[in-house]
């Protein structure tokens, strides 16, 4: 599959959301709170989350790597089978975290690790 198809896929023009792996979450708050000038919108033993203009940075307690940079898509099945046609390596399935939103990770072939997201 050429790039061409891969963006029929993968629509978004930019990076929604990055995900950092933090292992103290109050100390990360602390941190991410100041260094955005702003409050969690979300705020949770497993995520905090802050929305910062178009963009949103998430702390994830639970995360083995990172950071991971999200982009948005329409439809994340068809999305992450474009990935895999040009050789990512699934991390994460797709996989409901809550609210109708959907999250998928991939690895790519240097070991960095990228994720798509889906509002349904």
């Amino acid at each position: 599959m050429g790039c061409n198809a891969i963006r029929r896929h993968i629509t978004a023009q930019n990076i929604k959301l990055i995900v950092y792996p933090v292992h103290d979450r109050e100390k990360a708050k602390a941190f991410y709170g100041r260094f955005l000038d702003a409050e969690p919108y979300v705020e949770g033993a497993y995520y905090v989350g802050y929305k910062v203009g178009n963009q949103e940075v998430g702390l994830d307690p639970n995360a083995k790597v990172g950071p991971i940079a999200y982009t948005d898509v329409k439809d994340i099945k068809s999305s992450l089978q474009a990935m895999i046609e040009v050789g990512a390596e699934v991390v994460q399935d797709v996989t409901e975290v809550g609210g109708g939103l959907f999250i998928a990770q991939v690895r790519d072939a240097d070991g960095n690790v990228v994720g798509l997201r889906q509002q349904s």
